[in-house]
């Protein structure tokens, strides 16, 4: 690429990651922004919850994570299907993310293939991808690349595909023109910062893990739920989409997946909450092999199923007695 100019450099990049699957690509400089600041901020407050890792200083400089980084080429895949949770209140809810094949893989695999044919377009370039996997910002960096914009529910929001997207990230020394950093579109809405039953969303923009029914279904190793998360889990076992499926891109502009891997599994889209609480090791295996669920060990999705459980049968009994109050014999 010694003769090709960085326009051409970037052209000849984002057509082959389209032609590799991706649903969108920009470029990013390898340079810390903003975001390096307001992580220190949220981690001040506590709101990364016991996720230690997101204060690894390498977060805060990408060109810690590889030296001699110059640029970022964001990539993101579309993974919506047109599926819909259940309001059947015997059935457990699971994260759109995890209803398919794991992502990582598939990703992985795609970004493997153009850091690959990024090599031997000329000499001495060099690579390294992330999904997902390592100290990146890739939020942040996704807005700088022009993919989109960081929503107040703190997920990245695009035109095209709403904000159902996984991101990459693949790391070049490579001199490439950089994309303009995308614009907020979120105006005034705060519909999903309404719609969170535990008011994790402390601010536009800002999460706090501590209530965050996602953190606590997957990333919570304690062996109960805290008791105002699961009062509130509206039977979510895995994940939690009310903040984006109350979004109004997300409600006009989603459109199905190409890659048929999201496909969801059978068993991911309307689990019996009485099965999850009773799930063999067996089980456990069988179901989750090849998916990004797995990271839910089974004695926590029994928990989640058993909390939620819990929750159903207290909110009927007070239903019951509620009526039985206004209803008197």
């Amino acid at each position: 690429m010694e003769n090709l100019s960085q326009a051409e450099i970037k052209q000849a990049i984002q057509q082959k990651a389209i032609a590799l699957g991706f649903s969108k690509v920009g470029i990013a400089r390898a340079e810390s922004g903003i975001e390096a600041e307001r992580l220190q901020e949220w981690l001040k407050l506590g709101y990364q919850a016991d996720m230690d890792w997101m204060a690894n200083p390498k977060r805060q400089d990408i060109t810690a994570v590889m030296p001699g980084v110059k640029s970022v080429i964001c990539v993101a895949l579309n993974y919506y299907t047109p599926n819909q949770h259940s309001s059947d209140r015997q059935i457990g809810k699971i994260s759109r993310y995890g209803w398919g094949r794991d992502y990582h893989k598939v990703l992985t695999k795609k970004l493997k293939a153009l850091a690959a044919w990024l090599t031997t377009q000329g000499e001495d370039i060099q690579t390294r991808y992330y999904v997902d996997t390592g100290p990146i910002a890739e939020k942040a960096l996704a807005q700088r690349a022009g993919i989109g914009w960081v929503g107040k529910h703190s997920n990245v929001i695009t035109r095209d595909y709403g904000s159902w997207l996984f991101l990459g990230e693949l790391l070049t020394n490579l001199e490439i023109e950089p994309d303009r950093p995308h614009t907020d579109h979120c105006g005034t809405c705060t519909r999903c910062i309404e719609a969170c039953p535990t008011g994790a969303i402390a601010q536009p923009f800002v999460v706090d893990a501590n209530r965050c029914i996602a953190f606590h279904t997957i990333e919570n190793k304690s062996e109960q739920i805290p008791q105002a998360i699961g009062a509130n889990l509206q039977n979510w076992v895995a994940g939690c989409d009310i903040c984006q499926d109350v979004c109004p891109w997300n409600q006009r502009f989603a459109q199905e997946t190409l890659e048929t891997d999201f496909q969801p599994f059978p068993h991911n889209l309307n689990p019996q909450l009485t099965d999850l609480a009773t799930m063999t090791d067996e089980q456990w295996n069988q179901y989750f092999t090849g998916s990004a669920l797995r990271r839910i060990k089974r004695d926590r999705w029994q928990r989640n199923a058993q909390t939620v459980i819990h929750n159903v049968v207290n909110n009927l009994d007070s239903n019951l007695d509620s009526n039985l109050d206004s209803n008197p014999t």
